[in-house]
């Protein structure tokens, strides 16, 4: 009878994914979360500068979402509506503010 440990491999298993084109162009909607430290007429500045809304349509947009929790801010190809979320966050951040946007796909 041996008392030697058999010799155990380990190797993980890693997928990539790389994302077509066609994946990349799907429309995503940009949502804007609802917070209660964000001044208001921050959150429209934002929505205009970012997003190139109206005054209108971002006033609109930044009371729904001070009601409802949540709101449709637009509807754009994935890598375009990451950037525009990723330079909000980034200019909320830089004023102190924790105001939120997410990407949902659009069915």
């Amino acid at each position: 009878m041996s008392t030697e440990q058999p010799t155990v491999v380990v190797r993980p298993a890693v997928t990539f994914v790389v994302a077509g084109d066609e994946e990349l162009e799907r429309p995503y909607r940009v949502i804007v979360q609802n917070d209660d430290v964000t001044p208001m007429d921050f959150v429209v500045i934002v929505l205009r500068v970012f997003f190139g809304l109206d005054l209108a349509r971002a006033e609109q947009v930044m009371l729904t979402a001070h009601y409802e929790g949540r709101a449709l801010v637009t509807v754009l190809p994935f890598q375009e509506a990451q950037e525009r979320v990723y330079q909000a966050h980034h200019a909320a951040r830089e004023a102190g503010y924790p105001l939120t946007f997410y990407l949902e796909p659009d069915s």
